[in-house]
């Protein structure tokens, strides 16, 4: 396939100059980077179109060539030279001022996490609450520059601001970070009293933070450039909201599901009845059929959580615990007594498991015995 026109790709005419061409150039890099367009191979092949026109109509020597001869002129040097954070930092530089900068010296604030503690109803229902924490800002004495107000850094001397340096090792030429700027291609001779320097303080930040309906233990909120202040013109870092949530005294989770145990009394169990039930919508009855054993559970549909991410709603299962009555009174006892008599005296037909579970220890007894 033949190759497209330089000037062509980067929409200019062959008598631009070459601050028209890095215009026409940092237009396309900034739409068809593929930090801004990941997985994008036909957005990654437009860069890298870009970037080798700009290679070679950027260097008066390539120009020339290939204004004369075309590609044939220029194929054997395109390519050759600085790689895209050269050229990235040629025709960006003025974006961050001053002279141009290694990229290495631009560096991206740490991403931060806060662990949140919610109660039980602000994780399932949602809610809003605000958030302090520290974190390292940009100093507002001195915007980040690190020199004392009224004064700025100025170009570093040993490597006169590239922020690298070449080292000669016998036939080798090693680049390193420079040592007297750090990589940063500036040096403060009058720091900054606040930051000392720095460029960045440390400080307490307050967020107001909206809780969605329905998130979990582990779950993450994303607060894109909540984090620390990058420093030298750097982006700032992302805030990484870690959700704990306190137990709940009646109702247990799991994932959209709602668990709860209810007690209910002796009566109820062996005669049926309605019982009160919380959802999170508010209380509903629950019809109790006759001789309900202890343990027994019971779906409630679509009374449980709204799935975070979206999704059906889950359920509620109630578990139903007899419970045993306590403190009785004489007469109270008596009247047990004569209920359990009774029972006895009616066999399997009133206690079917009881006699199941006889029949299984006799069974066992007999087999040992034998």
């Amino acid at each position: 396939m033949a190759k497209r026109d330089y000037y062509e790709i980067l929409g200019a005419d062959q008598g631009a100059t070459q601050e028209d061409l890095k215009k026409s150039f940092r237009r396309l890099a900034m739409k068809y980077h593929p930090d801004r367009n990941p997985d994008d191979a036909k957005a990654e092949h437009k860069f890298k179109e870009a970037k080798a026109a700009y290679d070679v109509l950027s260097d008066t020597h390539k120009r020339a060539a290939y204004d004369q001869f075309g590609h044939a002129g220029v194929d054997a040097t395109a390519g050759q030279g600085g790689g895209f954070s050269d050229i990235f930092g040629d025709v960006f530089g003025d974006i961050f001022g001053g002279s141009r900068r290694s990229q290495a010296s631009v560096y991206r604030g740490a991403d931060l996490r806060y662990d949140l503690r919610l109660e039980f109803e602000q994780a399932v229902l949602g809610d809003s609450t605000n958030i302090t924490f520290p974190a390292l800002a940009t100093c507002d004495s001195c915007h980040g520059s690190g020199a004392r107000p009224g004064t700025s850094p100025h170009e570093c001397g040993t490597c006169h601001g590239a922020g690298q340096v070449r080292m000669q090792q016998g036939f080798f030429s090693v680049q390193q970070t420079c040592p007297t700027c750090r990589g940063a291609g500036t040096v403060i001779a009058d720091p900054c009293d606040t930051c000392r320097g720095k460029g960045r303080v440390r400080q307490s930040k307050t967020l107001a933070i909206k809780v969605p309906a329905g998130v979990d233990n582990g779950d993450r909120i994303r607060l894109t450039g909540e984090g620390e202040a990058g420093q030298n013109g750097g982006p700032s870092g992302d805030l990484y909201v870690e959700i704990r949530v306190n137990p709940h005294p009646i109702f247990e989770r799991d994932g959209a599901d709602l668990r709860c145990e209810a007690p209910i009394n002796f009566s109820v169990a062996a005669l049926g009845g309605d019982i009160r039930v919380p959802t999170l919508e508010g209380e509903v009855r629950l019809k109790v059929p006759a001789g309900t054993q202890s343990g027994k559970s019971f779906r409630l549909r679509g009374k449980g959580v709204h799935p975070v991410r979206g999704g059906t709603q889950g359920d509620l299962y109630c578990r139903v615990e007899v419970e045993t009555p306590v403190k009785l009174t004489a007469e109270q006892k008596q009247l047990l007594r004569s209920l359990t008599d009774a029972i006895e005296a009616g066999g399997e037909r009133h206690r079917p498991r009881n006699h199941s579970w006889r029949k299984g220890v006799r069974t066992f007894f007999d087999k040992i015995g034998s």
